[in-house]
C-alpha cells in the first residue's frame, strides 16, 4: 500500500505504471519468503496450488484488463477508498 502513493507522487508514475510496478516489485519478495516457509514445512501445497491457479488466472487477468480500461482518476479514486476502507477496519480492529 505504500509502493503505490510512493510512485505515483514521488516518482511521478502514472497510475497505471505505479500499480503495474508495484506488483512486479512483490515478485521477489514472494520468491525468498516461499523459500523460507518451504523449508519450515509451513506450506499446504494443495490448497496452495488451487488457490494460485484460481487468483492468477481469474483474479489477475480481469484485474490487469479492468485496470487498462480505467483512466488514471478512476483508479486514484477507487484505491482512495479502499486505503480508508483498510484504515477504518484497522482502526475499528475488525
Amino acid at each position: 500500500m505504500i509502493l503505490v502513493p510512493a510512485f505515483t507522487y514521488i516518482l511521478k508514475l502514472s497510475e497505471k505504471e505505479a500499480r503495474a510496478t508495484s506488483i512486479f516489485c512483490i515478485l521477489p519478495m514472494v520468491c525468498a519468503s516461499s523459500v523460507f516457509y518451504l523449508k519450515s514445512s509451513y506450506i499446504d501445497f494443495k490448497l496452495s496450488i488451487l488457490c494460485a491457479i484460481r487468483r492468477s488466472y481469474s483474479d489477475g487477468f480481469f484485474g490487469a484488463k479492468i485496470m487498462q480500461k480505467l483512466s488514471d482518476k478512476y483508479l486514484k479514486i477507487f484505491f482512495t477508498i479502499f486505503l480508508i476502507y483498510v484504515g477504518i477496519k484497522l482502526i475499528l480492529g475488525a
